[in-house]
């Protein structure tokens, strides 16, 4: 298989415990593949995921997934040739079984992908086309570039028949991206595409996460999901910036930042207890402390516009709000009860966010074949 020079001597010490993965019939290396993945709102303890908090105070995110997706499709091919198509970014690339790949910006998730599970499958002679599409762009906030990256891993797992079972799925994931790759970030996201659902989810330092299914009340979740607004500030970012920021201060253990980091743990438990005991309009309010604790974490959290939306959102209704994932722009998730959304969808609509409903997705990787 093509090779990637690896960044993480750890990287590919991955394990091939018994998976809970349930085997596609047939030999996959002759059948076409299919692979959805979805992204998810984070409601409190981002940043908690983040390096080098896990380590020194262990971290808490409470997230669901939501019904938008990353998606990847694989056709076998019977020559030695790979092609990589992304449909959002109109971009495509070919190259051998055994050509020597190099990390230059294109495609670089399908490359690091299909070098590092053709290395644990121990090599393979014949190619396949590779397409890959998310229903979010990358810096929307919502974990799009992760759930890309889980739906390839997913895919490449079938293909070449390895046992892998969700934490392995999320942790190759993880590993893939954040360190051969070099892309700053947290592990939240990984996590949340490959179990799906809502999830109380612990990082403990390295590769220990423990993810809580929540058992929800079937009422509570379709409230919440009458009560919440998706809003897109129209403006993508790169996260990297702010993940560095981030990084930097918590290092300089600059108070601020310390400070916010340990309330967004806490409101990810206090938010936890709140969804189980269906008090939705608490939830609401430390959806809003939440917010007002992240923006302790670094100046680049937020900016005027996203101030200035918020706001209008508070004053038109709503009970509380967050930009969902790094920040500095992407999506604003909103909860205000149901006789106020009309007036905050057209708050916020007044400052040409694009405002949508929420449906949340029970379910996280899938992998199928259509014959």
């Amino acid at each position: 298989m093509p090779s990637l020079l690896i960044t993480d001597p750890g990287a590919g010490a991955i394990g091939r415990a018994a998976s809970g993965h349930a085997p596609i019939e047939g030999d996959p290396r002759s059948l076409r593949l299919r692979a959805k993945a979805p992204l998810r709102v984070s409601f409190a303890g981002g940043g908690t995921d983040v390096a080098p908090f896990p380590e020194t105070e262990g971290g808490a995110v409470l997230s669901a997934t939501i019904a938008r997706y990353a998606y990847g499709s694989l056709t076998p091919r019977p020559d030695g040739e790979i092609t990589v198509s992304s449909e959002d970014l109109g971009v495509s690339l070919q190259f051998g079984v055994d050509d020597h790949l190099t990390l230059d910006g294109e495609l670089d998730l399908a490359k690091a992908a299909a070098c590092h599970l053709g290395e644990l499958a121990g090599g393979e002679r014949h190619g396949y086309d590779l397409r890959i599409h998310s229903s979010a762009p990358p810096g929307s906030g919502l974990g799009s570039s992760s759930a890309v990256m889980v739906a390839l891993v997913g895919l490449l797992r079938d293909r070449y028949g390895l046992q892998m079972d969700a934490y392995q799925v999320a942790r190759t994931a993880h590993r893939l991206e954040r360190y051969d790759l070099g892309i700053r970030g947290g592990q939240q996201d990984h996590y949340a595409a490959a179990f799906g659902g809502f999830n109380y989810i612990e990082f403990l330092g390295g590769d220990h996460v423990v993810v809580n299914p929540l058992r929800i009340r079937e009422d509570t979740l379709a409230e919440l999901e009458h009560n919440l607004l998706l809003c897109f500030t129209g403006r993508t970012r790169a996260s990297d910036h702010i993940i560095a920021d981030q990084s930097a201060r918590l290092a300089n253990a600059e108070e601020e930042t310390v400070g916010g980091l340990r309330a967004q743990k806490e409101l990810a438990t206090a938010m936890k207890h709140a969804l189980l005991q269906n008090r939705l309009h608490d939830f609401g309010g430390l959806l809003d402390e939440a917010w007002n604790q992240k923006k302790r974490i670094s100046p680049r959290i937020t900016t005027p516009y996203i101030d200035e939306a918020y706001a209008a959102a508070r004053a038109a209704g709503a009970v509380g709000g967050k930009i969902t994932g790094a920040g500095g722009g992407g999506f604003m998730l909103v909860y205000c009860e149901f006789d106020a959304k009309r007036r905050v969808a057209a708050a916020l609509t007044e400052l040409d966010m694009t405002v949508e409903e929420i449906t949340f997705a029970p379910t996280g990787l899938s992998t199928w074949s259509p014959r």
